[in-house]
């Protein structure tokens, strides 16, 4: 599994992980962050999950209960609306007369069919869209095939029941700005994504559990390794855009729960890259002075 494809697991809400038949609730990669009047939840989230990872950590419920507002990466509405796949698929649109086939090499593009011929795949219907879309298909395909629901999601989840209990909700970016840092991806750093996808299909599920079970026993150290530092390594001008500048453009907003307020307290559900290491909005509010503990 490429550190690309585990990043881009934890960016989606179309793509994630989950593991069977786990008797105890994941330990949760939960923070409190304190400004002396009030705080900050930060959870490190999976998009999709199985039956089996719920009922959730007492610590996340405690946090839940506790905060007025819910944030995610995207509000609800938009990350529910049927308007954010279309836009999507648009922005990978390839120029007109340019087909997918076009931007890669004839092998790459013969594995790439057999693959589709493999898996059922209709490959025809996406033939106009670039490279990182392709790859991202292939990453939901593999999903699918070993049983994980996007639906099942922490996400959803806590979208869900924050609806029921009648809290604020928001987001801290955009669904156009989301999709901007995919398709912000090089040619060649797509050309490799589609060739990691490909390859990490041979041993998807495997993989995959390595990395939730690092996520259920919240074991940062080991997630940090997987997620953050190796994406750095085989992507870092990709890690730049999609981890470090969006950290830094949600700082000052998360800031600002606590600063510009001295009662409500908000829970921020992300993807667990973004807190994680030296990049991770963990350390940064640590930097920035405020009192952090993990839950």
């Amino acid at each position: 599994m490429s550190a690309f494809k585990r990043c881009l697991g934890l960016l989606l809400a179309w793509s994630a992980i989950g593991a069977a038949g786990a008797a105890e609730p994941p330990k949760a990669l939960l923070w409190k962050v304190s400004d002396g009047d009030n705080q900050v939840y930060l959870l490190g989230s999976f998009h999709a999950l199985k039956e089996s990872d719920y009922p959730l950590a007492a610590s996340i419920e405690a946090a839940f209960a506790d905060a007025e507002t819910v944030a995610f990466e995207i509000s609800p509405e938009e990350m529910n609306s049927a308007d954010l796949p279309i836009k999507m698929v648009n922005a990978a649109r390839l120029p007109e007369g340019k087909l997918l086939q076009h931007t890669m090499s004839a092998p790459s593009w013969q594995r790439l069919q057999q693959y589709a011929e493999k898996r059922g795949l209709p490959l025809q219907n996406f033939l106009s869209l670039e490279p990182w879309f392709m790859s991202l298909v292939i990453s939901m395909q593999e999903m699918a095939l070993i049983g994980y629901d996007p639906k099942q999601g922490l996400d959803q989840h806590l979208i869900a029941r924050s609806a029921q209990a009648g809290k604020r909700t928001r987001g801290l970016e955009t669904g156009d700005e989301q999709i901007a840092a995919l398709d912000s991806m090089s040619p060649a750093e797509q050309q490799q994504a589609l060739a990691e996808s490909l390859d990490d299909a041979q041993n998807f599920k495997a993989r995959m559990d390595t990395l939730h079970g690092y996520w259920r026993t919240g074991n940062e150290r080991a997630l940090n390794e997987m997620l953050a530092v190796e994406f750095k390594r085989d992507y870092a001008q990709l890690y730049q855009r999609i981890n470090v500048a969006r950290n830094q453009a949600w700082l000052p907003k998360i800031r600002r729960m606590l600063d510009d307020e001295n009662k409500d307290d908000t829970l921020v559900v992300v993807g667990s890259l973004h807190l994680l290491g030296a990049d991770g909005l963990v350390s940064q509010l640590k930097g920035k002075g405020y009192r952090v503990e993990r839950l």
